[in-house]
């Protein structure tokens, strides 16, 4: 299959320093909830005091941090780019009692006006379209405006959208 696309040309992504102080009561707490993160792919790089914690086998496992190691998630975007062969990673980040952590976030997104969509010939490959055609931008401003992420947001998406469209048709 050949797919080629300019969906990053002259993008913004997003670098993030995180910053999870101590905490007394880490059992009262997340550092951040869990959820799957909108963008096409993460990349993460944590100190070695650990935290994050992905949900596999339906329970929550620590990723157990390596120096000079990055981790990389598969975000949503690359989900409906994928027509669902690749699922987003449902994570979270837990805090502790016992020393602050500290990571640094990389999250590749595409160019806010250009069409997402599944390449055809793997739709056709699979005989039916996952999701709809949107934009990076349409689905920022469902994340920020009217849903936080999580492990529901691009199916919630996807009805909001088709919604929003048959009502402006």
């Amino acid at each position: 299959m050949r797919f080629k696309t300019k969906l990053y040309d002259d993008a913004v992504s997003i670098v993030r320093c995180n910053h999870y102080p101590q905490c007394d009561k880490p059992d009262l707490t997340f550092g951040v909830g869990p959820h799957c993160d909108p963008t096409t792919l993460t990349i993460l790089y944590q100190d070695l005091v650990g935290g994050l914690e992905v949900f596999v086998d339906n329970k929550w496992k620590s990723v157990q941090p390596y120096r000079e190691a990055l981790v990389i998630n598969i975000g949503d975007t690359f989900t409906a780019l994928s027509n669902g062969k690749y699922k987003s990673c449902l994570h979270r980040v837990s805090v502790n009692s016992l020393s602050p952590r500290l990571s640094l976030v990389f999250f590749l997104c595409p160019k806010g006006d250009r069409a997402l969509k599944a390449p055809q010939e793997l739709v056709e490959k699979d005989g039916k379209k996952e999701y709809p055609d949107f934009t990076w931008g349409e689905f920022l401003q469902f994340t920020q405006k009217n849903h936080r992420a999580d492990e529901n947001t691009l199916q919630l998406f996807t009805k909001w959208l088709l919604t929003s469209k048959n009502r402006n048709a």
